[in-house]
């Protein structure tokens, strides 16, 4: 569990990771918030540039996240790396799939939304650990849905408008998570350093 105390001051080291890692909250849930807009007003079957460049942002987004958490057992977050390394193999296989286009993969090729499965990991991996600290409780609904949405698009089981629902809901649900989370103080992030290992 998260403790929400002081155990020692700040560095600025301290104060620059955390607001790097609660940046790349806030701009994975601005970018799926986009995400959704787009999918609203998109045809089922062409990629775009501003999909691209949401799907690239979101990328960055959730890798600032994950090179800066603060977890206090370095397997997590020796696990939490790998798995990013794997999304970033997996954004290679989709650029091939869609000839330079990541989003006219996903729209020619509903099952290339599979390769997207580790970065939703990683995002999810990060919304279910603040939900143990903090009991953010959206931050288990995201972890869960995220993939199971994926898996849906992937099988073709969603129509145009079940993908444009599950997309808005996902971004609802990460808009609460981000506001409950920058809201904290920045000590609750670093917690007790002694007990990093």
């Amino acid at each position: 569990m998260g403790d929400k105390q002081v155990f020692q001051p700040l560095t600025r080291e301290d104060m620059i990771t955390v607001v790097l890692y609660r940046c790349g909250i806030v701009l994975s849930a601005i970018i799926i918030a986009g995400m959704s807009f787009l999918l609203s007003g998109a045809s089922s079957n062409s990629g775009s540039v501003p999909a691209d460049v949401l799907l690239y942002s979101l990328y960055a987004a959730v890798g600032i996240s994950v090179f800066f958490i603060h977890l206090y057992v370095g397997s997590f977050k020796k696990f939490l790396k790998n798995l990013y390394f794997i999304g970033l193999v997996a954004l290679i296989a989709l650029l091939v799939l869609g000839r330079g286009s990541l989003s006219g993969a996903l729209a020619a090729r509903p099952y290339a939304a599979l390769l997207l499965l580790p970065l939703s990991g990683c995002l999810g991996f990060v919304t279910a650990k603040e939900a143990f600290c903090f009991r953010l409780f959206e931050g288990y609904l995201l972890a869960m849905i995220m993939p199971v949405y994926l898996l849906l698009v992937s099988g073709g089981m969603l129509s145009h408008d079940g993908a444009l629902y599950g997309m808005a809901l996902i971004a609802t649900l990460l808009v609460v998570f981000t506001l409950r989370k920058v809201s904290m103080p920045v000590a609750y992030d670093i917690g007790d350093k002694s007990a990093y290992r």
